[in-house]
Order: structure tokens, then sequence, then C-alpha cells
């Protein structure tokens, strides 16, 4: 490396720094790539994970700009080079990959690639991906941008063990991300089935509506035909409402994704389920709510859950309202009911059949706070604010 030992360390510091602030697959992927090419000084780099069918789920190229990738074609398969890093599991490090006898070649728009070094990047036994860099860069007085190796690889033994520390925290940081994205996916999947349940007690009430009012109907076609018509102008009302909410399941149903809808229009979609499937009117607002870090827009979504849940299952409320605004650089939630309250004092009796500890727990863990107000008789407000970024 062309860095001494304090801005070595310095370099090496910032790039596990910038891995572990991300959660996305994507993006941890494009952080280990970018960090791993700046940090040994190589012209390209490139993190492949494999699928089960011997080709790749993801690569991940840095140095070669979309226009380029493009050109390429598609994701490469799992053989020559590729192969041996994947199954071989181990560090391979080449004065001139074109040489090398399990070479085969690559697509016409593929740039040319010299010295190489790639390293496998473990999960345990597992090899969840293979880290790769080409060409090393020399003095530009020295040598051309594509050079040819004169005696041996440009990658030395210190590149070799300097990426070797980054494979090591790539596997954890790619590992935490995928725990991170399947816990979401388990999330959305009781959201689903959350409102799944809503959604059937609405057009459950208005399908029992609908019998009663029929059978209402068919009772007086008899003796009062004109009481009997206003019955059946009422099936119909209802039928069309029936109708409506079975549309907007087909809709609503979709999983909720923060990171696509945001927290606004997600609790505003769930929300508006919630108002019609409770004889409680729920209503959302907002005000000058911008984008928040993924992980307030979660912590935020599921207290709104918890609270809105308490509010209109166990406080026998006539309404609910829920905002969100803008507060300084961050925001605040506040969900109030008209419901019969509680003594907020009494949190050993209540606090974990409402929830608020997993509240208070969601909020601390975002660097937010929560406040309830509440009283017997008087209703429920709860608020959390997150900070600005």
């Amino acid at each position: 490396m062309s860095q001494g030992p304090r801005s070595g360390l310095a370099a090496v510091s910032s790039a596990l720094l910038a891995m572990s602030r991300h959660l996305e697959v994507r993006d941890v992927l494009k952080t280990i790539v970018a960090s791993a090419r700046e940090l040994l000084d190589a012209q390209y780099a490139a993190l492949g994970v494999p699928d089960d069918h011997g080709g790749f789920a993801q690569f991940v190229v840095d140095g070669v700009s979309d226009e380029q990738w493009r050109a390429i074609g598609p994701l490469p398969r799992q053989h020559g080079i590729l192969a041996a890093m994947l199954h071989d599991a181990k560090p391979e490090r080449l004065a001139d990959v074109r040489k090398d006898p399990r070479f085969e070649g690559w697509p016409d728009a593929h740039p040319e690639l010299a010295d190489f070094l790639g390293l496998p990047i473990r999960d345990g036994d597992e090899v969840i991906g293979a880290l790769f860099l080409a060409n090393k860069l020399r003095p530009a007085a020295a040598h051309p941008p594509h050079p040819e190796p004169q005696g041996g690889c440009g990658f030395t033994e210190e590149d070799e063990e300097l990426l070797a520390i980054l494979a090591q925290h790539a596997a954890i940081a790619l590992t935490n991300a995928r725990l991170y994205e399947r816990s979401r996916e388990l999330t959305i999947a009781e959201e689903r089935s959350r409102l799944a349940h809503e959604l059937h007690d609405a057009v459950s009430q208005k399908l029992f509506s609908l019998r009663l009012t029929a059978q209402a109907a068919a009772a007086l076609v008899d003796r009062d035909p004109a009481r009997a018509k206003g019955e059946l102008h009422q099936v119909a009302s209802l039928a069309a409402e029936a109708v409506d909410e079975l549309r907007a399941a087909v809709v609503e149903l979709r999983p909720a994704a923060l990171d696509e809808d945001g927290l606004v229009a997600t609790l505003r979609t769930q929300i508006q389920v919630l108002d019609r499937a409770h004889t409680a009117a729920v209503t959302f607002a907002s005000n000058g709510i911008r984008a928040l870090p993924a992980s307030q827009e979660e912590a935020l979504l599921r207290v709104a859950q918890e609270a809105l849940h308490n509010a209109l299952r166990h406080s026998g409320a006539a309404r609910v309202d829920v905002s969100v605004e803008r507060r300084g650089g961050g925001a605040v939630l506040r969900v109030t009911d008209d419901g019969s309250g509680f003594e907020p004092t009494a949190v050993h009796r209540v606090g974990r059949h409402l929830g608020l500890v997993s509240m208070r727990d969601r909020a601390a863990g975002v660097g937010g706070s929560l406040t309830v107000e509440s009283a017997p008789g008087k209703g429920t407000t709860i608020e959390m604010e997150v900070p600005g970024g």
C-alpha cells in the first residue's frame, strides 16, 4: 500500500465503519466493493454472491461505468477463476489472470484485467461471496493505465492480508444485512396477516348486515311492500359497500414497504383500513414530514400500530386520531383516543399489557423518546419523538 501505517489504519477504519452503516444487502455489497478498491489501489473491484444454479444471485462492480456494465451483458457464470474462488475457497493472487490455465475468457466489452487478487467471504464454513480486485494501480509516471506485470503480481502479501481483514468484516456486515431483510420480511408477513384479519372483520360485518336486511325484506314483502322496497334498497347499498371493501383488500393487503412507500403513505393506508374495520372513527394527518432514516420510520410505524391496537381493542374509544409532524430536524408521532384511559403510574400493572415497555424500547433504540398522558375516563395520548439526523 502507498499509505503509511497511520493513514493506512485510518483508511481501514473508515472502510469498516462505512460497511457497518448500511442494513440493505445491496448497499452493503456496494460499500464493500468500493472500500476494497479504494483501500488497495485497484482499478477494478467486484463482489459476487452465488445462487444455487451455477451463477451469481448478485454481482456488484466498482470502477466500471453503468454503460460499460450494460454492454458486458448478463451476470457471469461460476466458471474459471470465479468458480475457483467459490469452490476452492482460498485466496488467489495472480500476476496475469489471462495466463492462468483456468481462465476462460470474457465478453468483448469486458475491460482488460491483468494482475488479480481474490478472496472468499465466509460465514463459518459457508462461502457467501467472493471479493475480486484487478489491475493494481502504479504511479502514473512509471506505468500506463493497464500495466503488464513485471516479474510478479502488483498486489502484495500485505494487500492480501488487508483484504482478508476486510473480507472478515464484510461477512459480518453481509450476514447482518441478510438477517435484517429476513426480519423485515417476517414483519411484512405479520402485517399482511393483521391487515387480512382487520379486513375480514370489516367485510364480515357488512355481509352480516346484508343478510339480516335481506331477511327483513323477505318478511315484509307480502304485508308491507313499501317497507320491503326500502329494505331492498338497503341491501343494494350494503352489497355495493361489501364489493368496495373486497376491491380495497386487493390493494391494501400488499405488503407494507416502508422503503418504497415511506412512513406517511404506509400509515395512511393502514389507518384507512382500520377506520373501515372498526366502529370507532380513525383519522390520520401529517404536516411537513420528510423522509427519515429507515430505522426511525420502522420504529415510528411499530409504535403507531401498537398504540392503535390498544386504543381500538382495549380502550372502548369512539375516536382515535393519529398525526405525524415535523419537529426540528426530526418528527413526532401522536396517537390520541377518547377511550377509558388508565393511570400511567401503574406501569407495573398495565405497562406490559398495553405494550408500553416495548414502545419505549423501540423509541430509545432509535435515539427517541416516548411520553404517555392518560387518566381513568380521560382517554390516552401517546407521543413518540425522534431527533433529526
